[in-house]
C-alpha cells in the first residue's frame, strides 16, 4: 500500500460510535452497492413516468432508510467512479469522460484514495466489480495502486456478453463463464463471509449497462421475452428492465446470505453511477437525452441509505457522488479531506449538511463522444441551474417547475432577474475553479 499519500487525512479510532447506535453496535459494516447506467428515471423510488422495473428489495430499502431525491453523479461512468475513490471533481482528477478501451487517461495511481484513507480504521475493506479507472497504459495492479488489495471484476468499461467475459484478480485476467450479476454476487457472498472484523465493501455491478443480454430466467419476471439480438434492439426496455430485476433479486440473495446479526448492522449504500442508456429513455425528456449529458437526465440519479439509526424518510439535501468518499469515512470512523467532498452522514439522521451547490462536468476527447453525448457544466444553487455547453449559449433552468429542463429562461432574452442568478452562479463556477 502506498502510505505516502496519506497526507490530506487525520486518522481517528475506527470503532467511534454513530448517532443513533449503541455501544454494541458502535462499528457497523458499509455495503456500496454501484448500478451500472441507472437514474431516477429508471427506479420505483422516484415518480418519473411508469416505465420502472419490479425491483423489490431496492424499494424496500427505500422505504426503511433515507431516499435523496437531489443526488448527483457524473453523466458517465468513469469519473463518477474517480470522484467516489478521490473525493475531487474530475478536472482536479484529468477523468472528465468515460475511458475508452484504448484511452490513456486512466486515474492518477499517485490519486489519494478512499482505501489509502481507510487504512487508519480497524475494517477489513475490498471493492468487487466494475473498476473502469485505468488507461491503456496502467497495468493490470492499478487497483492495487490505488490501495484495493483483493480486487476482483471487471477491469475495463464493459462486457461483449454478460454471459463470458474476463475478470481481473491479482493482477491476472481470468476467464468467467457466468452471468456476471450472479459472479459479482457470489464474490460479493464470498468475502463478506471471510470478514471477522467489521467490513466495508463496495460493490459494483455492471449491470444494467448495455449490452441488454436477457438474464437467467430465476433472477426476473419476463419469461415471455424473446431472446434475440434482433428483438432486444428493437425493443430494448423490458430488456433493461429484466435485468434489474435480476440485480435486484441477485442483492436480496446477498443480503439473506447474512447473518441476522451482520444484516442488522450493516449500513447500505445504493448508488446509480450516471443516467439511463438513450436506446431505453427514448422521448422521456423530450429532447435531452439521459447518459452522457449534464442535463438533469444524465446526472440525476438514485441514492438510498439503510441501515442502524438511520432514519427513514427522503431528504432534499444535494448530495454527490464526491461526497461518498468523506461520509464513508466518517461511517467508518476516520476524519478525511478532500477538496470537492461533504459529508452527507448529518442528513441520514435528520441534520442539515454543509453543501449547497452541485456542480457535473463531462469534458475530454470530444472526437470520441457519442451524438447523444452533451459536454460543458452546469452548477446548481437553489432550484436554478446554469448549464454551460460548449459550442451554445448559456441556458437557466428553474428546477423547481421544470425538472425535465424543457424551458430555458434565457431563451426569449434575459431580465435583470435573470441575469442576477446567471451571474451568481458563474462567480460561484470560479470560486470553485480557483480554489
Amino acid at each position: 500500500m502506498k502510505r505516502s499519500k496519506l497526507s490530506t487525512y487525520i486518522g481517528t479510532a475506527a470503532l467511534v460510535a454513530l448517532p443513533g447506535l449503541s455501544l454494541a453496535q458502535a462499528a457497523p459494516n458499509v455495503l456500496l452497492i454501484i448500478a451500472d447506467d441507472m437514474g431516477i428515471d429508471a427506479s420505483n423510488c422516484y415518480a418519473m413516468g411508469n416505465q420502472q422495473a419490479r425491483m423489490p428489495n431496492i424499494e424496500a430499502m427505500c422505504q426503511q432508510g433515507m431516499v435523496f431525491d437531489n443526488a448527483y453523479s457524473a453523466p458517465v461512468c468513469s469519473p463518477t467512479r474517480a470522484t467516489i475513490l478521490t473525493g475531487q471533481y474530475g478536472f482536479r482528477t484529468g477523468v472528465g469522460a468515460a475511458i475508452p478501451p484504448q484511452g490513456t487517461n486512466g486515474l492518477s495511481a499517485d490519486a489519494n484514495s478512499l482505501f489509502d484513507v481507510l487504512e487508519a480504521s480497524q475494517y477489513s475493506t475490498n471493492l468487487l466489480g466494475k473498476w473502469h479507472l485505468a488507461g491503456s497504459d496502467d497495468s493490470l495492479n492499478h487497483p492495487a495502486e490505488l490501495g484495493v488489495s483483493d480486487f476482483w471484476g471487471l477491469f475495463k468499461g464493459g462486457v461483449r456478453d454478460y454471459y463470458k467475459w474476463t475478470a481481473v484478480t491479482a493482477a491476472e485476467e481470468v476467464d468467467v463463464n457466468q452471468y456476471s450479476t450472479t459472479a459479482m454476487t457470489n464474490e460479493a457472498l464470498e468475502w463478506i463471509n471471510d470478514q471477522d472484523n467489521s467490513w466495508f465493501l463496495w460493490l459494483a455491478y455492471n449491470a444494467p449497462h448495455s449490452p441488454f443480454h436477457l438474464p437467467p430466467n430465476d433472477l426476473h419476471s419476463a419469461d415471455d421475452l424473446p431472446n434475440t439480438e434482433r428483438n432486444i434492439k428493437q425493443n430494448p426496455l423490458p430488456y433493461y428492465n429484466a435485468m434489474l430485476e435480476a440485480l435486484d433479486t441477485e442483492i436480496g440473495r446477498l443480503l439473506a446470505s447474512m447473518d441476522q446479526s451482520v444484516r442488522d448492522n450493516t449500513i447500505i449504500m445504493f448508488v446509480g453511477d450516471n443516467g439511463t442508456p438513450n436506446q431505453v429513455v427514448d422521448d422521456f425528456y423530450g429532447d435531452h437525452k439521459a447518459k452522457g449529458t449534464i442535463f438533469e437526465s444524465g446526472v440525476n440519479v438514485p441514492l438510498v441509505v439503510t441501515g442502524p439509526g438511520i432514519e427513514s424518510g427522503r431528504s432534499p439535501a444535494f448530495v454527490q457522488t464526491s461526497d461518498m468518499f468523506t461520509t464513508i469515512a466518517a461511517m467508518l470512523g476516520v476524519e478525511a479531506e478532500a477538496e470537492d467532498s461533504f459529508s452527507f452522514e448529518p442528513a441520514l439522521y435528520g441534520n442539515a449538511t454543509q453543501r449547497d451547490f452541485v456542480y457535473v462536468e463531462h469534458f475530454g476527447d470530444m472526437s470520441e463522444a457519442k451524438p447523444s453525448d452533451v459536454f460543458g457544466w452546469a452548477m446548481r444553487q437553489g432550484d436554478y441551474k446554469l448549464l454551460m455547453q460548449i459550442g451554445e449559449q448559456p441556458a437557466l433552468y428553474n428546477l423547481a417547475t421544470d425538472p425535465k429542463e424543457a424551458d430555458d429562461l434565457l431563451a426569449d432574452g434575459i431580465s435583470a432577474e435573470e441575469a442576477a442568478i446567471v451571474a451568481s452562479l458563474q462567480q460561484r463556477y470560479q470560486q470553485l475553479a480557483t480554489q
